[in-house]
């Protein structure tokens, strides 16, 4: 039996990238060996800390796509420099688990996924959303137990949504597509924070009043929140859509909650440190009616002492972005990142990736982060 957890692909490519996961689909395999790549893949369910991964890429190695799981810093980015790497690809959207600024001094770009996380991920949020509010999680358990005797009135009352208002904190791709989502479907009303207006959103939000006041509906609002504050005092249910920086980090703690509605619902499909989650935990024993939906976890996958036992918190595992055509379109992207500095592409100019999913993808690298720090034009320094 072979307890070698690195299964490898096309053994006598010219290039060498290992990949610390098995990614779905296998689309992505075929485009690293389509441009002459072994593949080297760990087949192990465990994170692999920074010695074992120095490990695997050797003294050899053309590339490597890893997970957000990982912490990519200056002691891999060495690593990989000495080996002879060419490109990095986090396999996933964000990148706040990669040092940016070591794997610039080390002349590595950084590539990501972005473009195919967007509808499902806001997906999530929006299943998040009503698990929450109408205590799906709760009455799952309930039912499975054996406990469910007979319909009665007040079983499980949960919050109507229609008309109410909607929190966005992070109007960017993401948090907009969920506001379309519930305003669309449930006509709440919008209320946003971000750094800048989002203009598309106002005006998509204008340009649907006319429909609804064409079938004799109320229109709906959307507008920018001057603060967090304001929107946490105003909305009955917050969404968070945030990146996580070192000015999000807990941006929601023990006083923004505080700020919230006692029976708010509070929803993150962001990164799990944006919210304070010993807060959170404190918050909601004191507060039976508020409600949580959480994606992700401060210290993944460890969870804040009493979360689990909170039945006003609905947790799931970390897989908002968890369809099949996601993750094997994440996998794409991250291979033609790889691939496409390997065989001297240029930088892909657009913002819609889908070419990348047909029969014969673009001779182009998809996303790379740190072009501008590398002294990248367009077609590549």
């Amino acid at each position: 039996m072979n307890n070698d957890p690195w299964q490898i692909h096309h053994p006598d490519g010219a290039f060498r990238v290992i990949v610390t996961k098995s990614l779905p689909g296998r689309r992505w395999l075929d485009i690293l060996t389509a441009a002459d790549c072994r593949v080297e893949v760990c087949r192990s369910t465990a994170v692999l800390d920074a010695e074992t991964i120095k490990s695997a890429i050797g003294r050899r190695c053309d590339g490597a796509i890893g997970q957000l799981t990982e912490s990519w810093g200056a002691t891999l980015f060495d690593a990989l420099k000495a080996a002879g790497v060419a490109a990095y690809s986090n396999y996933a959207v964000g990148y706040n688990n990669v040092d940016l600024d070591a794997a610039t001094r080390a002349g590595i770009p950084v590539g990501n996924t972005p473009g195919v996380l967007t509808e499902t991920t806001a997906e999530m949020a929006v299943a998040l959303t009503f698990a929450a509010a109408r205590h799906i999680g709760e009455a799952e358990r309930f039912l499975r137990a054996g406990r469910y005797t007979g319909w009665l009135p007040d079983l499980f009352l949960g919050t109507l949504l229609q008309g109410k208002t909607l929190g966005i904190i992070g109007a960017g791709r993401i948090g907009a597509t969920y506001a379309r989502m519930m305003l669309q479907g449930h006509g709440m009303q919008i209320i946003y924070h971000d750094l800048a207006a989002n203009a598309d959103l106002e005006s998509f939000v204008a340009d649907f009043n006319r429909f609804r006041v064409a079938q004799h509906q109320p229109p709906v609002t959307c507008r920018r929140a001057a603060s967090v504050e304001a929107l946490l005092e105003t909305a009955d249910c917050v969404s968070v859509h945030t990146v996580l920086d070192d000015t999000t980090r807990h941006l929601i703690d023990a006083r923004r909650l505080s700020l919230m509605k006692s029976d708010a619902i509070l929803i993150n499909t962001s990164r799990g440190p944006v919210v304070d989650e010993a807060a959170l935990v404190d918050h909601c024993r004191h507060h039976p009616d508020f409600r949580a939906g959480l994606d992700v976890f401060e210290h993944e996958p460890v969870l804040a002492p009493g979360l689990a036992e909170l039945t006003n918190v609905v947790i799931v595992p970390h897989i908002a972005s968890a369809t099949q055509w996601t993750r094997e379109g994440m996998a794409t992207l991250a291979a033609c990142n790889v691939a496409g500095v390997l065989c001297g592409y240029p930088l892909w100019q657009q913002t819609d990736i889908l070419p990348f999913f047909e029969k014969d993808p673009p001779h182009a690298i998809p996303s790379i982060v740190n072009p501008e720090a590398l002294g990248w034009s367009g077609q590549r320094a």
